[in-house]
Order: structure tokens, then sequence, then C-alpha cells
């Protein structure tokens, strides 16, 4: 039976542990007939471990994304292993710890800077490393990860902001790129158990939001409902959706009280 991303080829970041949403993104688009590469920072060899869990092997590049030399042989690296791609999947975001878990009056402004530009600019320049490989005709789409920016969240600090960047630079890049047929669209998942979850500090208090008002049933340890919204966004069933920014949080997004 043939699968949704039969034929694609996507590059993912972020696979740092199983839990990871873009683990299961990359599992997924690989049983939907997807061939992937993942890049990894700053351990590589951890997410080589964490890829011989895949449905099939992936090879890892290590990428910086604040890196320009990083970037600039990404193309390269990919167009050598591919040939070229159609998916892009931006699961990226970092701050300093200062710049979260309360300290949001007193955060320096380095540390806001290193939270915007690895979690929000990154979008862009990860895009524009590999445009030159999805082809005018056919575009592609590029996928990323936020977590509601609309509201105020307890703990979550300047990493809010970052994501308020992100979601804006989401909506420019599908205005400047839909021209190229490239679509580009965040979803905004519910809080899992990963990695980049537990090094906020109180992320406990902020998870508990979903025990008491999401209406559907929302397991912090299941990562794959986001990973399989990531690959339908990278399918061809969204061809006309660009700009937009899909909830996957079992319907927190839509509760007034």
């Amino acid at each position: 039976m043939s699968g949704i991303l039969d034929g694609k080829r996507i590059l993912i970041t972020g696979v740092l542990m199983e839990s990871s949403i873009a683990f299961h993104a990359a599992k997924v688009a690989q049983e939907q007939g997807a061939e992937v590469i993942l890049t990894a920072f700053p351990r590589p060899t951890l997410t080589e471990r964490i890829a011989k869990k895949l449905p099939k092997p992936a090879k890892v590049i290590e990428l910086d994304v604040t890196n320009e030399e990083h970037l600039g042989r990404l193309e390269g690296v990919v167009r050598e292993e591919l040939g070229g791609l159609d998916g892009v999947v931006h699961s990226i975001g970092f701050a300093p710890q200062d710049a979260l878990g309360g300290n949001f009056l007193n955060t320096p402004f380095e540390s806001v800077a290193t939270a915007m530009h690895v979690s929000a600019f990154s979008l862009k320049s990860l895009t524009m490393a590999l445009l030159p490989l999805m082809p005018e005709e056919e575009g592609g789409a590029v996928v990323g990860l936020t977590f509601d920016a609309q509201f105020a969240w307890p703990q979550y600090d300047w990493m809010g902001p970052a994501k308020a960047a992100l979601e804006a630079t989401n909506r420019y890049l599908a205005r400047d790129l839909g021209p190229r047929n490239i679509r580009c669209n965040l979803v905004s998942a519910g809080p899992i158990g990963s990695m980049a979850a537990k090094s906020i500090p109180g992320f406990g208090e902020l998870a508990k939001v979903w025990d008491s008002r999401s209406p559907l049933q929302w397991d912090m340890a299941d990562p794959e409902p986001a990973g399989r919204g990531i690959v339908a966004l990278l399918s061809d069933f969204f061809p006309k959706t660009t700009g937009e920014i899909i909830h996957v949080d079992g319907g927190v997004h839509m509760m007034g009280a």
C-alpha cells in the first residue's frame, strides 16, 4: 500500500530522544514512504543512536543553525545524499536558563538574542540554506513546531516571545516563498515530556493545564499525534495551505474556561 509521502525526500531537525516529536515525525514519514535525512546538534552521535530505532536507516548531519559554515555546506551534503528535497521539518528551540523559569523581568538581552536566533531566525536561515534543493515547479513544504504564542504561559518566559517571532517568521516565509510553490506551516503541539520540555523549570505546572482543559484526552507521553500532524502538512493533502498554524493540542487552544 502506498503512503502519503511516497517518493518524498525530507530533512528533519531536532531528533534528540525517542520522546522527541521530531523522532515520531521521522518514523511516520518513513512509514508513509519518505526518504529521511536527519540533522543534529550538539551531539550527532546521540541522534545516530536514536536513529537506529527508526524503521529504516537515516543519515545524520551535524548542523548548528547559528553557524554560517554549517549552513553553507548543508545544500551540498543533502544533494549528494538525496539529490534534492521536498520537505523540511524545523524542530529547533533553545533559550538559556536565565531566560526561563520566572526570570522574565531580569533576563539580559544576550540571552533573549540567543533564544530568538536559535528558535525563530533559524526557520528562515534553515529554509534559505535548503531552498536550492526544492524544485521550482513542484515546490515543497516547510513545517515547524511551535507552542501557542497567543498566551503567556507559566515558566515559559522568553521562549514565549521567541515562539511568537517563529510564528511571524513563518507567515513572512509563506508570503515570500509562495511564488515558488513552497508551503510554510507550523504545528502547535500540546506539552510532551521530551528533553526540550524537561529543560524548562516548572514544566509540570504548565502541563497540568491540559489535565483540566483538554476536550480530547491528552497524553504527555505520546508525541505521535504531533508527528502525524507534521507528516500531513508535508504531504500533498494540503496543497493550498500556507502560513497556517495547525493545533495538535487536544483542543486546549479553543477553550475559554
